[in-house]
Protein backbone atom coordinates (compact mmCIF):
# COMPACT_ATOMS: atom_id res chain seq x y z
CA UNK A 1 0.00 0.00 0.00
CA UNK A 2 1.43 3.37 -1.40
CA UNK A 3 1.50 6.08 0.03
CA UNK A 4 -1.29 9.14 -1.58
CA UNK A 5 0.50 12.63 -2.80
CA UNK A 6 2.54 14.78 -0.42
CA UNK A 7 1.16 18.04 -0.54
CA UNK A 8 1.38 20.11 3.13
CA UNK A 9 4.49 19.68 5.52
CA UNK A 10 5.06 21.09 8.69
CA UNK A 11 8.41 22.21 9.27
CA UNK A 12 9.88 23.07 12.71
CA UNK A 13 13.32 24.91 12.50
CA UNK A 14 14.99 26.86 15.09
CA UNK A 15 17.47 28.29 12.26
CA UNK A 16 15.79 31.62 10.91
CA UNK A 17 18.12 31.21 7.55
CA UNK A 18 17.86 27.70 7.26
CA UNK A 19 14.19 27.54 7.72
CA UNK A 20 13.60 30.53 4.89
CA UNK A 21 15.96 28.82 2.30
CA UNK A 22 15.05 25.27 3.00
CA UNK A 23 10.88 26.97 3.32
CA UNK A 24 11.61 28.33 -0.19
CA UNK A 25 12.96 25.78 -1.82
CA UNK A 26 10.40 22.87 -0.99
CA UNK A 27 7.62 25.63 -1.81
CA UNK A 28 9.35 26.75 -5.32
CA UNK A 29 10.86 23.23 -6.15
CA UNK A 30 8.33 21.16 -4.83
CA UNK A 31 5.58 23.03 -4.71
CA UNK A 32 4.66 22.03 -1.05
CA UNK A 33 2.61 23.94 1.03
CA UNK A 34 5.36 24.53 4.47
CA UNK A 35 3.72 25.54 7.49
CA UNK A 36 7.24 26.68 9.02
CA UNK A 37 7.84 27.45 13.22
CA UNK A 38 10.51 28.27 15.02
CA UNK A 39 10.42 25.97 17.58
CA UNK A 40 8.57 22.50 19.32
CA UNK A 41 5.83 24.55 20.81
CA UNK A 42 5.02 26.91 17.43
CA UNK A 43 5.32 23.68 15.84
CA UNK A 44 2.43 21.89 18.52
CA UNK A 45 0.57 25.06 18.12
CA UNK A 46 0.31 24.87 14.02
CA UNK A 47 0.11 21.30 14.00
CA UNK A 48 -3.30 21.21 16.45
CA UNK A 49 -4.89 23.70 13.80
CA UNK A 50 -4.06 22.10 10.47
CA UNK A 51 -3.37 18.95 9.01
CA UNK A 52 -0.29 18.16 7.14
CA UNK A 53 0.99 14.91 5.00
CA UNK A 54 4.13 15.23 6.42
CA UNK A 55 6.14 16.69 9.90
CA UNK A 56 9.57 17.42 8.97
CA UNK A 57 11.37 18.52 12.87
CA UNK A 58 14.81 19.70 13.44
CA UNK A 59 15.71 17.45 15.80
CA UNK A 60 17.82 19.65 18.28
CA UNK A 61 15.52 22.34 18.70
CA UNK A 62 16.87 24.43 21.87
CA UNK A 63 13.87 24.39 24.39
CA UNK A 64 12.30 20.96 22.69
CA UNK A 65 14.11 18.41 21.05
CA UNK A 66 12.51 16.83 17.92
CA UNK A 67 11.98 14.07 19.86
CA UNK A 68 9.79 15.87 22.41
CA UNK A 69 8.42 18.39 20.17
CA UNK A 70 6.68 15.02 17.80
CA UNK A 71 5.78 13.16 21.27
CA UNK A 72 3.63 16.13 22.02
CA UNK A 73 2.71 16.31 18.51
CA UNK A 74 1.09 12.69 18.16
CA UNK A 75 -1.07 14.00 21.35
CA UNK A 76 -3.58 15.39 18.68
CA UNK A 77 -5.66 12.32 17.22
CA UNK A 78 -5.14 13.69 13.57
CA UNK A 79 -1.43 13.93 14.01
CA UNK A 80 -1.06 10.39 16.02
CA UNK A 81 -0.18 8.92 12.14
CA UNK A 82 0.99 11.55 10.30
CA UNK A 83 5.01 10.18 8.78
CA UNK A 84 7.73 12.76 10.38
CA UNK A 85 11.31 13.18 9.18
CA UNK A 86 14.01 14.28 11.78
CA UNK A 87 16.69 16.73 10.20
CA UNK A 88 19.65 15.86 12.38
CA UNK A 89 23.66 16.36 12.73
CA UNK A 90 23.99 13.00 14.51
CA UNK A 91 23.97 10.17 12.26
CA UNK A 92 25.92 7.69 13.59
CA UNK A 93 24.20 4.37 14.04
CA UNK A 94 23.74 4.33 17.85
CA UNK A 95 22.16 8.31 17.17
CA UNK A 96 19.62 6.87 14.86
CA UNK A 97 17.87 5.04 16.83
CA UNK A 98 15.74 6.91 19.40
CA UNK A 99 14.66 8.72 16.14
CA UNK A 100 13.56 5.46 14.96
CA UNK A 101 12.10 4.35 17.76
CA UNK A 102 9.66 7.87 17.96
CA UNK A 103 8.43 6.55 15.03
CA UNK A 104 10.53 8.63 12.12
CA UNK A 105 9.61 7.54 8.66
CA UNK A 106 13.52 8.10 8.41
CA UNK A 107 16.38 11.08 8.53
CA UNK A 108 17.99 13.44 6.84
CA UNK A 109 21.68 14.77 7.83
CA UNK A 110 21.98 18.61 8.55
CA UNK A 111 22.68 20.57 7.25
CA UNK A 112 19.99 20.06 4.62
CA UNK A 113 21.16 21.30 1.41
CA UNK A 114 18.26 23.18 -0.54
CA UNK A 115 18.26 22.11 -3.93
CA UNK A 116 18.24 18.85 -2.90
CA UNK A 117 16.04 18.75 -0.10
CA UNK A 118 12.97 18.06 -2.18
CA UNK A 119 14.22 15.02 -3.40
CA UNK A 120 15.43 13.67 -0.09
CA UNK A 121 11.69 14.44 1.00
CA UNK A 122 9.53 12.44 -1.94
CA UNK A 123 12.44 9.45 -1.64
CA UNK A 124 11.57 8.93 1.51
CA UNK A 125 8.21 9.42 1.04
CA UNK A 126 7.64 6.88 -1.40
CA UNK A 127 9.93 4.49 0.41
CA UNK A 128 8.20 4.03 3.61
CA UNK A 129 5.15 1.90 3.61
CA UNK A 130 1.69 3.25 4.63
CA UNK A 131 0.69 3.47 7.57
CA UNK A 132 3.97 4.71 8.84
CA UNK A 133 6.14 1.62 9.63
CA UNK A 134 9.58 1.41 8.52
CA UNK A 135 12.04 3.63 8.17
CA UNK A 136 15.50 4.93 5.68
CA UNK A 137 17.98 7.67 6.23
CA UNK A 138 19.45 9.33 3.52
CA UNK A 139 22.65 11.91 3.43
Amino acid sequence: MSRGPLHTILYAEHDVHMRVLVKMALEVIGRFEVLDCDSGAAAVAVGAACHPDLILLDASMPEADGIATLERLRLCPHLERTPVIFVTAHTAGWDVEPFLEAGAIGLIAAPLEPMRVTEQLRRLWTRAPAPPTGSVMLS
